[in-house]
């Protein structure tokens, strides 16, 4: 490595304002029509979507695997989705004769409700446990243009509710009522935006000057909101995508701009005017805001190739808000400096007169610096001890993540006292924990006596407790019997059995009758989609860290620097999913023990990997400044950190409170989506920005910046800062 490849060239004058910079120039200059332009935009959008109605939609299609060929096959002769009924269980101690006049008149009026069709009573099929205490009522329920609406399960719950009392226990069980249960909440939100203004207030010491950022995101949140509305018409976004937009737009739209915001506060303090401290913050600051978005569109973008249909239209809503989000950051954010900022600059000239009255004027801004700087000196003098000590913790975090198990969450994990988790407690006591989630074992082929075979076949497998059927579809072309596992529906026996009986039990089968059997139903479903994910997963990781790590080579023009940044990435993100598992899986802290969502792998990686390198791009890109200007790799080390460690752990602990407020969702998806998120942000601004990074970059020195001729002639001249 020649000496000269690491000699850092004389810094460049300052460029002219670049478009980012002539953009916030001219919403500053035009500030009430800026600001008057997204309130109309928001207003549009929101009222746009509620016009509209409700386009959500849910896409369980897994092309390719068993069980949608099974639920193909089912749709195409006329059998009706396990998600269009639901369960009504009841229990009476006595013996459910004892109040058969009761449950008579509860079911005939279950039927006269909307969107039901039927209601076949436990009297009827069989629906009664032998001890006669405990049985079911199936509600088929009608869609009405792709879905059952809301207020129609509500009324059904409420109404199997109001009967529950005097000895009769009454619950209703199945995804559709379920979903409408869990539709509750809104708590989350409210708490998390509290918590990032109460943050910003201690950072900033000023209410209006803390309310800029949060009010950015609140506009981009809203207008992404109700574009999604709009969009969910044209393609498939799931219903449980508001809140999730809602989680991340916050979290990022609150950073991005806090990040923004801090540039124009140093600049103030530089002595530049508010339209040249603007201008100049956007000129740096949010180059990294856009940098970093691009970064968590691309990896979300990359989520929609993998041809997971209930994750294209989340990744792609969720891409949209951060794009909306930058959006308001390079444009609504210096309106709103503009309007409030004499306020502003008056507090931020005021409370640095105070600093230096009682600090001196040769401290450090507020003495964080001061800290900051410390903790690189310290960090400095120890590095190898000190990186050593935080990848082992990390480690020590990622290692439960090499026995996660990915699924769905039935309604065993619900909260105790849901109508959904009592239904699912009175079903496994009544009639076995397997009974939730049967096996739906699809004939194509042959007749009443090849299905008697295959129902004969089933129940003489290890691990069946039971079947029914076999239950022939009204064209005769099918027939399909239901296997009811040993285990509970999220068990890993039940996932063993499904593998054993398309292995083992209905492939040679198949070989000797000719005909075609597939397992399917939402529990095998569950099943494939956490191995196509499973599958997947290396291949999407490995396109998103290629690009990111282009990306910043572009960005620092050097070789180790993104090489080191991805690694710490995923050591960040595997993290966060092994505190997930011991918390969800294995029940700590009291959560119900259960799979993690097969979905939230990935999307934990796409969102997490592109916020992380927000802070690597702001930390590293101060470095660089001071490593082009002074040519100290250990003073550019220092220097970095004391100008950006307090505005990346207030960023940080801002983007923390609101997602760990997600765990107060009563979503479990969104109680892991928010903890996960959470913990992988902290870790990375605690643990790597403020420790880990430090210390490598002082054991690389001078080589941190070293990049190849042959990649320096294909770059070419660099010519602008980073960052």
């Amino acid at each position: 490595m020649a000496h000269t490849e690491t000699t850092p060239p004389p810094a460049a004058a300052i460029p002219p304002p670049g478009r980012l910079g002539r953009i916030a120039a001219r919403s500053m200059r035009h500030r009430k029509a800026a600001l008057l332009l997204w309130l109309v935009l928001v207003a549009a959008l929101t009222a746009g979507a509620q016009t509209a109605g409700d386009g959500y939609r849910n896409d369980h299609s897994l092309p390719g695997t068993d069980s949608q060929a099974a639920a193909d096959l089912l749709a195409g002769h006329g059998v009706e989705p396990e998600d269009r009924t639901a369960r009504i269980v009841l229990k009476n101690p006595d013996g459910l004769d004892a109040d058969r006049g009761r449950v008579t008149a509860l079911l005939d009026e279950v039927e006269g409700l909307p969107s039901v069709t039927s209601v076949h009573g436990p009297w009827s099929g069989g629906a009664v446990s032998r001890d006669g205490t405990i049985g079911y009522a199936t509600v088929a329920l009608a869609d009405q243009d792709g879905h059952i609406p809301a207020e129609d399960l509500a009324r059904l719950l409420d109404t199997v509710r109001a009967a529950d009392g005097d000895g009769l226990r009454t619950a209703v069980g199945g995804e559709a009522t379920r979903g409408a249960e869990e539709a509750g909440g809104g708590a989350a939100e409210g708490a998390g935006m509290l918590a990032a203004l109460a943050i910003l207030v201690l950072f900033f010491g000023s209410l209006v000057a803390a309310a800029v950022p949060l009010v950015t995101a609140v506009f981009a949140v809203g207008g992404a909101l109700g574009l999604i509305g709009l969009a969910a018409h044209l393609f498939t976004v799931a219903d449980f995508t508001p809140p999730v937009m809602m989680l991340v737009g916050l979290g990022v739209g609150v950073d991005y701009a806090l990040l923004i915001f801090h540039r124009y506060r140093t600049e103030l303090l530089a002595g530049a005017d508010r339209e040249t401290a603007a201008v100049r913050a956007m000129e740096v600051a949010g180059r990294t805001v856009l940098f970093a978005g691009c970064t968590v569109i691309i990896a979300l973008l990359g989520l929609v190739v993998l041809g997971l249909g209930a994750l294209q239209g989340v990744a792609l809503s969720v891409a949209l808000t951060v794009l909306v989000t930058m959006a308001a950051s390079v444009t609504l954010l210096p309106a709103l400096l503009a309007l409030t900022g004499a306020r502003i600059e008056r507090h931020v000239l005021a409370r640095e007169a105070k600093r230096r009255a009682k600090h001196g004027p040769a401290a450090d801004e507020g003495t964080g610096g001061g800290r900051w700087a410390a903790l690189a000196a310290a960090v400095g003098r120890r590095p190898l001890p000190v990186l050593l000590a935080g990848v082992a913790v990390l480690a020590a975090l990622s290692a439960p993540v090499l026995g996660m198990r990915l699924g769905f969450a039935d309604a065993g994990t619900d909260p105790v006292g849901s109508s959904s988790r009592t239904a699912y407690d009175l079903t496994a006591e009544g009639f076995g924990p397997g009974f939730s989630g049967p096996l739906v074992v699809v004939a194509e082929g042959g007749g009443a006596a090849s299905g008697q075979a295959l129902a004969a076949t089933l129940g003489e497998v290890e691990g069946v407790a039971a079947v029914e059927g076999p239950f022939p579809s009204g064209d005769g072309a099918l027939t399909t019997v239901l296997a009811f596992p040993e285990a509970g529906p999220q068990d890993e026996a039940t996932a063993a059995l499904v593998r054993d009986l398309r292995a083992d039990v209905l492939a040679p089968l198949a070989e000797e009758s000719g005909e075609r059997y597939l397992v399917g139903g939402p529990t095998a479903a569950a099943l494939d989609f956490a191995d196509s994910v499973g599958a997947r997963l290396p291949l999407f990781v490995a396109v998103v860290v290629g690009l990111s790590t282009l990306l910043l080579l572009a960005v620092f023009r050097s070789l180790l620097v993104p090489l080191k940044a991805a690694v710490l990435n995923l050591l960040s993100i595997s993290a966060a999913l092994g505190v997930i598992t011991l918390v969800f899986q294995n029940g700590w802290f009291g959560a119900s023990s259960g799979p993690v969502e097969a979905f939230i792998p990935v999307m934990v990686f796409a969102i997490v990997f592109g916020l992380s390198m927000d802070y690597e791009v702001f930390l590293v890109s101060r470095m660089r400044e001071a490593w082009l200007r002074t040519g100290d790799a250990r003073l550019a080390v220092g220097e970095g950190l004391a100008a950006t460690g307090k505005v990346i752990t207030a960023a940080a602990a801002i983007m923390v409170v609101v997602f760990a407020a997600f765990v107060l969702s009563p979503s479990r998806m969104l109680q892991q989506f928010g903890l996960a998120l959470a913990v992988a942000v902290l870790l990375d601004a605690v643990v790597i920005r403020c420790l880990i990074v430090p210390a490598v970059m002082r054991l690389l020195g001078a080589r941190a910046w070293w990049l190849p001729r042959p990649l320096d002639r294909v770059l070419g001249p660099s010519g602008a800062r980073a960052g």
